[in-house]
C-alpha cells in the first residue's frame, strides 16, 4: 500500500460560513479548519467523528459541492481549485447519506442513474444508455425490471444500491462515501458494505469512508482519521488506530465501542467522555479538545496542536505525546 501513488492530496482545507449572530454581526463558523491529508490510488480512507465535527462538509468541500474557504485539493497530482469541475465529475463522485431525501421522487430510477451519462454525453444512443443502466443495476444488485420504478417503491437498502449505481455511472475512480449506511437497518448496512468492498476491488475504487460507527471504519478502511470540532486529531492505519490510539479522544471513542462478550466489557476500563462538543461558533483557544480533555493543562489553553507524526505513520494532534 505504501508504494502506491497519491490519488487525492487535501491541503489545508478551511470551510468557514458566515453566520449572523447578531442584527449586524457576523461570526464564521469553521466547519472544517485546516485540515489536510492524502489518500493512495485504491485505498480506503475512514473518517470518524461525532455529529457536527465536519465530517460531510469535509467530503463536500473535496468535491466542491461546497466551494472551500481556503486550501488546496490535488486530484491525481493536479489542482483541482478554481477549474470547471464537469470533467472531475468523471472522475469524483459521491454516494449520500439519506437515500430517501438524495433521490428525486420524480424521477424514474433509469432517469436517476442515467442523468450523470447524459450530462457528460457519455452515450451515443439511447440503447446504448438503456444497456448501460441495465448493466449498472446488476451490478448493484438491482431487479432490470424495476428499471421504470420511482423511489417511494423502494426499501432504504434498494434506495441507497441506486444511489451507490448512479455513482458509478460516469466510471469515477474516486468516491466520496458520506455515511452511506447510517439511515438503513443493522442487517442491511452488512450488504451494502460487501457491495461497496466488491466493488474496490473490481473496479479499483479509491473511497473517502465517512461514518461515526467506529466498527464498521474499522471493517472498511485502510487507514481512518478522527476529525474533532473541524479538525483532524489523529490519522494512521486501521489496525494501529484500534490497538494503539494516541490521542485522548480517540481513545475514549474507542472505549465507547460496546463488546459482545459480558466478562471482558466488564473488565475493560471505559474512559467517559463528558460535556458536550463545542459549538463551532465559539471554539475554545488552543487545543479544541481541552474543554473535554483530562489531560489539559496551560499549554492547551494557550496554543493549538499540530497534527505530527508520532510514530511511524501514525500522526497524531495532542501536546502531551512524547
Amino acid at each position: 500500500m505504501e508504494n502506491r501513488k497519491k490519488l487525492l492530496e487535501v491541503k489545508n482545507l478551511k470551510k468557514y460560513y458566515p453566520v449572523r449572530t447578531g442584527f449586524i454581526k457576523k461570526t464564521e463558523l469553521k466547519a472544517v479548519d485546516d485540515v489536510s491529508f492524502f489518500i493512495r490510488k485504491g485505498e480506503t480512507l475512514g473518517i470518524v467523528g461525532e455529529s457536527g465535527c465536519g465530517k460531510s462538509t469535509l467530503g463536500k468541500s473535496i468535491l466542491r459541492l461546497e466551494e472551500p474557504t481556503a486550501g488546496d485539493i490535488l486530484y491525481d497530482g493536479t489542482s483541482i481549485m478554481g477549474k470547471n469541475m464537469k470533467e472531475y465529475r468523471t472522475r469524483m463522485q459521491i454516494v449520500f447519506q439519506d437515500p430517501y431525501a438524495s433521490l428525486d421522487p420524480r424521477k424514474t430510477v433509469s432517469d436517476l442513474i442515467g442523468e450523470a451519462m447524459d450530462l457528460q454525453n457519455l452515450c451515443s444512443s439511447k440503447a446504448e444508455r438503456k444497456e448501460r443502466i441495465l448493466e449498472l443495476m446488476n451490478l448493484v444488485g438491482l431487479n432490470t425490471q424495476f428499471y421504470n420504478r420511482f423511489p417511494h417503491e423502494f426499501s432504504g437498502g434498494q434506495r441507497q444500491r441506486i444511489g451507490i449505481a448512479r455513482a458509478l455511472a460516469v466510471n469515477p475512480g474516486f468516491i466520496v462515501c458520506d455515511e452511506p449506511v447510517s439511515a438503513l437497518d443493522v442487517s442491511i448496512q452488512a450488504q451494502i458494505i460487501n457491495m461497496l468492498e466488491e466493488l474496490q476491488e473490481t473496479r479499483r475504487l479509491t473511497y473517502l469512508f465517512i461514518a461515526h460507527d467506529l466498527a464498521i471504519v474499522k471493517h472498511i478502511s485502510d487507514r481512518i482519521g478522527v476529525m474533532y470540532l473541524g479538525h483532524l486529531v489523529e490519522l494512521t492505519d486501521g489496525e494501529e488506530l484500534y490497538r494503539s490510539p494516541l490521542h485522548p479522544y480517540t481513545q475514549m471513542l474507542l472505549s465507547a465501542i460496546p463488546i459482545a462478550d459480558p466478562d471482558l466489557s466488564a473488565a475493560r476500563k471505559r474512559m467517559k467522555l463528558d460535556g458536550e462538543i463545542p459549538s463551532p461558533l465559539n471554539p475554545p483557544s488552543g487545543c479544541p479538545f481541552r474543554t473535554r480533555c483530562p489531560r489539559a493543562d496551560e499549554i492547551c489553553v494557550q496554543s493549538m496542536p499540530l497534527l505530527k507524526e508520532a510514530a511511524p505513520g501514525h500522526l497524531t494532534a495532542c501536546h502531551h505525546i512524547n
